[in-house]
């Protein structure tokens, strides 16, 4: 199996970073491509490979997959032993339910934070349906971490697909100083302090590409 995983900017690609993460963390061997969301050929180039011109895409030979949560079901099917879903029927349950709650929600919190590894830690003026998010993403981790949380640091104890899902949203809260409670503190603690997350961010840091703030993490067009 050799796969190839299609990502974009490791700056502002949050959808990119999902799928990324998940298979550094599970030593899952993998070449990637990294094209710049503004890129002139960028949906042509995708379009060839996806049928979406979206990031991210993964290829495993004839098979493509795109939207990052398809991409890592197809991860955790091909790879069981990597343990990216728990392995207890209801945590299993749990974790699938608020890994799409991820997928498709939370449009107020990516658009008034996209996410930056660039941007200067400074909290952004209050937003009321963006906090409201916040608050949801908080009661959701510390609920995760008190029911599921025995065994590791992460939602349920190892990381798993889920963590890879919400891996985005932690760096947002880290870049814009978002308070939230002791144990969702803990849990961010425990994933910026992952290889793979500081293996991420030192190649963002090098990124040349620059796009406009009201450019990024566009949901409708490149969201997968």
């Amino acid at each position: 199996m050799a796969l190839h995983l299609y990502i974009g900017n490791k700056n502002y690609s949050s959808w990119s970073f999902r799928p990324w993460i998940a298979l550094k963390v599970a030593n899952i061997p993998f070449e990637e491509t990294v094209i710049s969301l503004d890129a002139p050929d960028f949906k042509p180039r995708l379009l060839a490979i996806s049928g979406t011109g979206k990031v991210p895409t993964l290829v495993d030979g004839e098979v493509k997959i795109w939207e990052s949560l398809a991409i890592l079901e197809y991860l955790a099917e091909s790879f069981p032993l990597a343990g990216l879903w728990p392995t207890d029927p209801k945590a299993r349950a749990h974790a699938r339910a608020i890994s799409n709650e991820m997928h498709a929600g939370f449009v107020p919190l990516r658009k008034h934070c996209p996410m930056n590894f660039w941007r200067p830690v400074t909290p952004r003026p209050a937003n009321p349906e963006a906090d409201a998010n916040v608050k949801r993403i908080d009661a959701i981790w510390s609920d995760c971490r008190a029911r599921f949380g025995k065994g590791g640091p992460f939602l349920f104890g190892t990381f798993t697909a889920a963590d890879a899902m919400y891996a985005p949203i932690v760096s947002r809260f880290v870049t814009y100083a978002i308070e939230v409670s002791a144990p969702s503190r803990a849990y961010m603690d425990a994933m910026t302090s992952l290889p793979a997350w500081a293996e991420w961010k030192a190649a963002a840091l090098k990124e040349e590409w620059v796009l406009a703030e009201d450019e990024v993490d566009w949901p409708t067009v490149l969201r997968a």
